[in-house]
């Protein structure tokens, strides 16, 4: 357990985040790869507060990356505690520029995206992996080991980072489901962004 990245809040990012759109495939950005950032730069800092709130009102969502709301970079936040598939987390936390750095004990499991809201799939994923990224704001270097379906989220959102969807990891179109009901958006209580 990493202690510093389980004491993360937004509130140590200083500014409000806002609602932005979700973007759906076959949007281009959802495939490209997202740059690197600096994670001290103030407009980075807004988007991570932008992707915590914006994760926080879809409901059922553990994780958004800034492909998902139309930003080539790679910032991504997660929250996996309230899914009952969780077995230990980190609560909400952004990281910028992550990547893996080590991963074992490969599962297959059924996965969801907010930007393919109508479709399912199964994923081979790590059970356990080692991520390394900086935190928004203080740009503090953090390394996280996380398992379970924390280990899936995390690299489900890199992927995102990286220009992939769930979707380029399935064996194949037998491994491609209809999504049977998705759960409907609650009200924001925050303000949303200008279009």
């Amino acid at each position: 357990m990493n202690h510093r990245l389980a004491a993360w809040t937004e509130a140590e990012l200083g500014v409000s985040g806002r609602v932005l759109d979700v973007v759906r495939a076959p949007a281009p950005v959802l495939s490209t790869p997202g740059a690197a950032v600096d994670p001290t730069d103030a407009s980075t800092v807004q988007l991570a507060a932008d992707l915590v709130v914006t994760m926080r009102v879809s409901p059922g969502c553990v994780g958004l990356a800034a492909p998902q709301v139309g930003a080539r970079v790679k910032v991504f936040c997660v929250d996996v505690s309230q899914h009952p598939k969780a077995r230990d987390h980190h609560g909400t936390f952004v990281l910028c520029n992550a990547s893996v750095v080590e991963a074992s004990r490969n599962e297959k499991a059924r996965e969801g995206c907010m930007s393919v809201p109508d479709l399912t799939g199964d994923v081979k994923r790590s059970t356990r992996v080692v991520v390394h990224g900086w935190l928004p704001g203080t740009g503090e270097e953090i390394t996280v080991e996380a398992n379970a379906f924390e280990a899936r989220a995390l690299q489900h959102e890199i992927d995102h980072c990286d220009g992939m969807l769930f979707l380029d990891r399935v064996a194949g179109a037998h491994a491609v489901y209809a999504r049977q009901t998705y759960l409907q958006a609650r009200p924001p209580d925050v303000i949303r962004s200008e279009p």
